[in-house]
């Protein structure tokens, strides 16, 4: 057993070298997902709907589920090489792979190349997440002093979650700069964070070149005793795999759907299912990781004192016997029924009609109107009805009005020469072929004050649990582990506990609420908690009966 006397200066510098290339791999990496929906409408055709938004939520579970792949890659390579030189390379593969999803053209200009392109560029992503963070714990982990693993480790947890709260604040900042048009647009203000991630990975770059290699690695590289075969010793040992499965199957499993339910989770139920506008749903998760973060370092240096497990454990018990009744409430918070008591005044329908960018035999008529309420919320609803026409097109779109009457029939009008119903191909009308049966309706939420804080609060409560799973997990995975094996070791399970079981709860709870809706229903909004439930009590299950509360300390 090895004992470190760093000091807590020379520790400062480890952890804040560590912590910046982790803090930027998870923006990078996180980016995406805060973004999914306009992704969803720039790289897939304009009329997908719920279908575009299931893939986009798709290519970014990918990410997820290749990050084990990234884990053996690079384990392999930190227990061969070190961990200094492979997480440098894991920053810079997932550095350029940010960059070149920003300048990927949308669908309308190359068509389905766009998410392929967007596909091949997240895959890279998660290889590279995957070989990152069991570096950076490992590295912390192996100067720090053992008996405070838990607390100096513990920094490096908030790193995923500053990464997601850096990411929001970019990402906010750009859509108040612009209109959601310009935003929105092809080439618009979405794009700009991936294209600052290259500044970010180049700065951190320059900061890890100045980190030395880890005292324990050097020590064991130096006598001769590193691993010749790091995936051989960490699976094709008995006793070793057994403690992998149990370090998935016994905590990280549960951590990881807790994990992303409360963050990832919980912003997209708050824009999809409850409609809350973009601007305040980002500002709800930005102001609930603002206070629950510090919660990370707390729990990491109490686990030095009581343990890990029982801290581990009781928050997935806590977070599965209470998702239902938080996510209810938010349902509730934002309903427009609630509401009712309050009702102040509704603005007049508007009504435009636009030509499809792709079809030009198809018309949009958007109807919208705002709902206004004496507590100073605003939902804004928009129904979109798709006219086929029996033309092949619409003549000279740039120059045309189009009002659709009662009876389907779409009256083109010329801008330039004002209202008139004679187009200088002579015809009056363009007749409908058909029109939808069903509407396309949106709601977009302002909220009032109380609102806004209220479901900030219950966000806040999600992220507090995930400190409790999170905080003392990098310490935990450490101490399971001898130091020749361990950045492999500990890497598989944690990215396949995170990157697997935790990656697929926004895909998977959005598609259980979109199968659960029939014959044109609303559907069961809730059934999706039914995932990250069961696997975090399932975890709890195994951890409490299998896990020790102070695994073996082993260098």
């Amino acid at each position: 057993m090895s004992t470190l006397n760093n000091t807590p200066g020379k520790m400062g510098f480890i952890i804040g070298a560590s912590s910046v290339g982790t803090l930027i791999e998870w923006y990078d990496f996180y980016i995406f997902g805060m973004l999914a929906k306009v992704i969803s409408s720039q790289f897939f055709p304009e009329d997908s709907g719920t279908a575009a938004l299931l893939s986009t939520l798709a290519i970014f579970a990918a990410g997820f589920i290749v990050r084990p792949f990234g884990a053996l890659v690079f384990g392999r390579l930190g227990d061969l090489i070190g961990r200094k030189y492979t997480f440098l390379l894991t920053l810079v593969l997932m550095g350029g792979s940010t960059f070149a999803i920003g300048l990927i053209p949308g669908y309308v200009t190359i068509g389905w190349w766009a998410p392929l392109l967007v596909l091949l560029l997240r895959l890279v992503q998660g290889l590279a997440l995957g070989g990152e963070y069991g570096g950076a714990a490992t590295y912390v982990a192996e100067h720090a002093p053992i008996n405070r693993r838990g607390f100096w480790t513990s920094w490096i947890q908030t790193t995923a979650t500053l990464g997601l709260f850096l990411a929001l604040g970019v990402i906010i900042l750009i859509r108040k700069s612009q209109s959601i048009t310009d935003f929105e647009s092809e080439w618009g203000g979405w794009r700009y964070p991936f294209w600052i991630s290259l500044l970010l990975v180049f700065v951190s770059i320059i900061i890890r070149m100045r980190m030395s290699e880890s005292p324990l690695f050097e020590k064991i590289k130096s006598s001769g005793k590193t691993s010749k075969n790091p995936l051989k010793e960490s699976f094709g040992n008995k006793a070793n795999f057994k403690m992998v499965l149990l370090a998935l199957f016994g905590a990280v499993m549960g951590q990881g759907v807790v994990w992303y339910t409360g963050q990832f989770y919980a912003q997209s139920f708050l824009e999809n299912t409850c409609g809350v506008n973009f601007e305040d749903s980002r500002n709800i998760i930005l102001v609930a990781i603002l206070f629950a973060t510090p919660f990370f370092v707390i729990f990491g240096s109490w686990s030095d004192r009581v343990g890990r497990k029982w801290i581990i454990l009781t928050g997935m018990l806590v977070a599965a016997c209470s998702y239902y009744f938080i996510y209810d409430s938010m349902l509730n918070t934002t309903s427009a029924t609630t509401k009712r008591a309050l009702f102040s005044s509704a603005t007049e329908p508007s009504s435009v009609v636009t030509v499809d960018s792709k079809r030009p035999n198809v018309l949009h008529r958007i109807t919208k109107y705002d709902t206004l309420y004496s507590d100073g919320a605003k939902f804004s609803f928009t129904k979109t009805d798709t006219i086929t026409l029996l033309e092949k097109s619409v003549p000279n779109t740039k120059e045309l009005k189009i009002v659709v009457d009662s009876n389907a029939n779409a009256l083109v009008y010329s801008r330039k020469a004002g209202p008139k119903t004679v187009l200088e191909n002579g015809s009056a009308t363009v007749t409908a072929k058909s029109i939808s049966k069903k509407h396309a309706l949106s709601v977009e939420k302002a909220l009032d004050r109380s609102s806004f804080w209220y479901l900030s609060f219950l966000v806040f409560i999600q992220v507090f649990f995930v400190t409790m799973v999170y905080g003392p997990i990098a310490a935990f995975l450490v101490e399971m582990f001898p130091t020749k094996i361990r950045y492999t070791s500990m890497s598989l399970p944690y990215h396949i506990g995170n990157g697997v079981f935790g990656g697929l709860v926004p895909f998977l709870s959005t598609l259980m609420v979109e199968l659960s809706k029939s014959n044109g229903g609303t559907g069961n909004p809730l059934i999706g908690l039914g995932y990250p439930i069961s696997v975090a009590l399932l975890c709890f299950i195994i951890g409490t009966i299998y896990l020790k509360n102070k695994p073996a300390l082993s260098e």
